[in-house]
């Protein structure tokens, strides 16, 4: 997985993986969640790819509107 940038310094998420429809976040928790065009649908998938690779913003997107998970990896 690919180390979360982090940039304000105060994020739940460490590090992700950008697949072709889907985003598998894993949080400082040690939680690992797969997050795809199923669940929660492409549109929120494509903004949290979006936010991951900027490094900001993802674990505030998630906690508002990522709730749902395709599956819980770990």
């Amino acid at each position: 997985m690919q180390p979360y940038r982090n940039i304000a310094g105060n994020s739940g998420v460490e590090a992700f993986d950008i697949l072709h429809d889907g985003i598998k976040v894993r949080f400082v928790n040690g939680g690992t969640y797969l997050y795809d065009y199923r669940v929660p649908g492409r549109a929120r998938v494509e903004e949290m790819k979006q936010l991951a690779r900027a490094g900001r913003g993802l674990s505030t997107y998630i906690a508002k509107f990522g709730g749902e998970y395709a599956e819980r990896i770990d």
